[in-house]
């Protein structure tokens, strides 16, 4: 189809015969169409976004999805050979086998589940953990047999997350921490991050994460630092606009949380996603509004060090490094929402000091709005071929 061929390209760099050839590196984007399309859609775009390949911005895969289910996010298993697709309009899990092609989804039914949001692994990639926004419950499953196994849940709010969202483990610690963010019409905020016990799912505490008597800072995202010791996890408020973090405490066995950077001065609003690069030295944090990539380094986690702003486009949230980390890829939409959903892929040239390269409109020019990137793992090299890998 010929409307699957448009993209722009707004590169600034000429690109050798000889590399063209070579270059590829494939992401998966689920997209959904953009509000006022006469049909709705939604998919799984499989998209070549190797600034040096020749098929740079072209979708070379399509994998059709349900027009009501409102796929959200995709995760991976600890060995990249599982990907699953959480779903905000129906309560069902989807697995991706990404050793068998052609790749067909298989739908896990949870049932106790509505407006699914993030998913870990654990470390022996056993079990897996799914936030449900809408029912204030998080499911555990079994990752080897993709089947629920409990939920955790509670009719007391103050004994269980209400409205979870963002969901990190550390099994070394026997910790889960999950956030606490909106409920799903955005009527009610909450402001925690609560610590679980991840070989049981017991709630041991729940922290409150913002210095204002009453500011509902809705905490979003959460991720462990990368070779921390003593762990630490950062933690992006949403509705604050600051980025928070916690440290384990051995001796206790407790977390403690303060608050390490303020978006606001910066005229920045909704902070979301964060990455973190394969050392861990540097922390990459979205903002939504009106969209920006902020590198800090990372050296220290227990304070993170703003080095700059990175201009992307409304919604900016989730982001992909190449497997050099020369370039970082910026998905920019939002849930649909009105002047945070701009649909583009923003490129950026981190050898250059954080250049902006240009934009893929791929699915932007076709009315639709991506909704999560992930760099699809090959598992069918051979040997001596560039790997490919994922930064989370």
């Amino acid at each position: 189809m010929p409307a699957r061929r448009l993209f722009a390209l707004t590169l600034v760099f000429v690109l050798s015969s000889a590399s063209l050839a070579a270059a590829e590196m494939l992401a998966l984007l689920n997209y959904e169409s953009k509000p006022g399309q006469p049909v709705r859609r939604e998919g799984i775009a499989i998209m070549d976004i190797d600034p040096q390949s020749a098929d740079f911005g072209k979708i070379l895969m399509e994998i059709p999805l349900p027009p009501d289910l409102v796929a959200h996010h995709i995760f991976f298993n600890r060995d990249r050979t599982k990907a699953y697709v959480t779903a905000l309009g129906k309560s069902i899990l989807h697995a991706v086998d990404l050793t068998k092609f052609p790749y067909r989804l298989r739908a896990i039914d949870v049932p106790d589940c509505k407006v699914g949001e993030d998913l870990v692994v654990s470390e022996d990639n056993r079990t897996w953990f799914l936030t449900c926004m809408g029912s204030s419950t998080v499911i555990m499953g079994d990752a080897v047999r993709d089947t629920p196994l409990k939920t955790l849940s509670s009719s007391d709010p103050a004994a269980f997350v209400l409205y979870p969202h963002g969901i990190a483990i550390h099994n070394g610690i026997d910790r889960v921490l999950v956030t606490s963010t909106v409920k799903p019409d955005m009527s009610e905020q909450g402001e925690t991050v609560s610590v679980l016990e991840a070989s049981t799912g017991t709630v041991l505490s729940t922290h409150k994460l913002s210095s204002k008597p009453s500011a509902k800072s809705a905490p979003v995202e959460i991720m462990f630092a990368p070779n921390a010791d003593p762990p630490v996890v950062h933690i992006t408020n949403m509705l604050e606009a600051t980025l928070w973090a916690g440290v384990w405490d051995p001796r206790t066995k407790t977390f403690s949380f303060y608050q390490v950077d303020d978006f606001g001065p910066r005229g920045q609003g909704m902070p979301l996603e964060m990455l973190y690069n394969a050392k861990g030295d540097r922390l990459f944090v979205t903002t939504a509004k009106p969209g920006f990539v902020n590198l800090y380094d990372n050296a220290d986690p227990l304070q993170p060090k703003f080095l700059k702003a990175i201009p992307a486009a409304p919604g900016a949230h989730h982001t992909v490094l190449s497997p050099d980390e020369r370039y970082l890829f910026v998905q920019n939409s939002l849930l649909n929402l009105d002047g945070m959903s701009d649909g583009s892929i923003t490129v950026i040239d981190l050898s250059k000091g954080g250049q902006v390269l240009g934009s893929i409109d791929t699915l932007k020019a076709q009315g639709f709005n991506p909704n999560c990137i992930m760099l699809l793992p090959n598992h069918f090299q051979q040997a001596g071929q560039r790997a490919s890998r994922t930064a989370e």
